[in-house]
Parts: structure tokens; C-alpha cells; sequence
């Protein structure tokens, strides 16, 4: 199953593309401190285009998780809105997690740190080097819903997760 995993930031986002257990695509990002409508189109444009080259079947979005600043806090919502509204735009089916059940499923706790999700990502996908942190979240949120699909797969029908 190809999947696009995205970790939406304002600043930096975070975007992979998985197909079973290998990397089609990885990469982070940039986005600058220019005045957020230009960001928010930059993410809306690069995922468009990766989408057109991938064709992921679903897109896999971190949630937003609680912030002490609401600024930001507002930001990375807006960037998630960006990156949902290029994902169906495309037609594309989203799945959300948070940054808890993403942790859970690769590293087998939901309070891991950046170090451990990179590390763990690195040895599931069987990559060389280690991806960079933004990268790594968004193959993380990717394989996090790959676990969730093959397991829901395996349940008699009519049992959900």
C-alpha cells in the first residue's frame, strides 16, 4: 500500500512516501518565516506535487498536539489545514494520528523522544542514515497507519480499532 505520511509544521513539514517497506520519497520541508499565506501555499503546492508523482492511496496527517504557545499552536493548525486541503483535493484518503499513537506503534511507547522515532524509523524502512527529525516524523506517522491498516486487515469484520 503507498501511503503519504505528513508531519505538518509552519516552518518546517515533514513529508514521506512509503510503499510496503520501502522509501519512495523523503524529505523536509522548508518553508522560512515569510508571512504564513505564502507558506501555507507552499505546503498546499509541494504536496500537490508529490501527490501527482506518488499517487499514495491514503495520507496519513500527525494531529495537532497541545502547545503552551497559541500562536503556534495556531500556526501548525493552519499548516495541517494546508496539508489536509491538498491531500482531498487530490482525492486522496486522509487518516489522522497523534503524535502519542505514532510513537506507540514504532516505538513502542507513546512518550519516546525524536532520537528513538529516528532510529526506530530508520531500522523498520531500512534506510542507511538516519532521515532528519521532520522527515523521520512524517515516515513515522506513514508506517504508523501501515501497522494500523495490516492490523485492521486481520480482524473478523465488524471489529474496529
Amino acid at each position: 500500500m503507498r501511503i503519504l505520511g505528513v508531519d505538518p509544521g509552519s516552518r518546517i513539514t515533514g513529508i514521506g512516501v512509503i510503499d510496503g517497506g520501502r522509501v519512495l520519497h523523503v524529505e523536509c520541508l522548508r518553508l522560512g518565516g515569510g508571512a504564513i499565506p505564502e507558506r501555507l501555499g507552499a505546503i498546499f503546492e509541494r504536496l500537490t506535487s508529490v501527490i501527482g508523482e506518488f499517487s499514495p492511496r491514503v495520507a496519513a496527517v500527525e494531529t495537532v498536539f497541545m502547545s503552551r504557545n497559541p500562536q503556534a499552536a495556531i500556526k501548525l493548525g493552519q499548516a495541517r489545514g494546508a496539508a489536509i486541503a491538498a491531500v482531498v483535493a487530490a482525492g486522496v484518503e486522509v487518516r489522522e494520528y497523534s503524535p502519542r499513537e505514532i510513537k506507540q506503534a514504532i516505538v513502542g511507547r507513546g512518550g519516546a523522544d525524536k532520537q528513538q522515532v529516528q532510529h526506530m524509523v530508520r531500522v523498520l524502512l531500512g534506510m542507511t542514515e538516519t532521515p532528519a527529525e521532520d522527515a523521520a516524523d512524517a515516515l513515522a506517522v506513514a508506517l504508523c497507519h501501515r501497522h494500523r491498516a495490516e492490523t485492521a486487515s486481520r480482524l473478523p469484520p465488524g471489529v474496529n480499532l
